[in-house]
């Protein structure tokens, strides 16, 4: 895979998970439960749970701009090699605080979000991907 592919890749995973974070918000927002798809999985329960906000700030919100912020991050990597290390903590800190949300979810919650699982698995392919291309890049130096 060579470095636009994979660049590519990463903004439209980006993209995903950032209409998924927006639909998620206004369903937190609106507090509309049919938005949750009722019968698959509990998103109500974890969307309205006291875990689902930091400060009153929806944790969907921030998760938007989060994506928001890796796909300004991918674009800027053209311009300096320093974007890809924070690309990749950006991604780190993602994954960890996913890891984080899903252990709430199982544990505390007992009630999985499917959109809180496509996230999830989101962050997780951009967390892969921004490895795949720092290896890639010191393997071509």
């Amino acid at each position: 895979m060579n470095p636009s592919s994979t660049r590519t890749w990463f903004i439209i995973l980006a993209v995903i998970g950032l209409l998924d974070s927006v639909y998620l918000t206004i369903a937190k927002l609106t507090a509309n439960r049919q938005m949750c798809l009722e019968g698959i999985g509990d998103c109500w329960s974890v969307n309205q749970s006291t875990y689902s906000e930091i400060l009153g700030i929806p944790i969907a919100l921030l998760g938007a701009a989060a994506y928001a912020a890796l796909i300004v991050l991918v674009l800027l990597e053209q311009r300096a090699f320093f974007w890809r290390y924070l690309t990749f903590a950006a991604t780190l800190f993602g994954v960890l605080y996913s890891a984080y949300l899903t252990y709430i979810e199982i544990a505390v919650l007992k009630a999985i979000c499917p959109f809180c699982v496509v996230s999830a698995v989101i962050i997780t392919l951009l967390f892969a991907l921004t490895i795949y291309r720092l290896f890639a890049d010191q393997a071509q130096s």
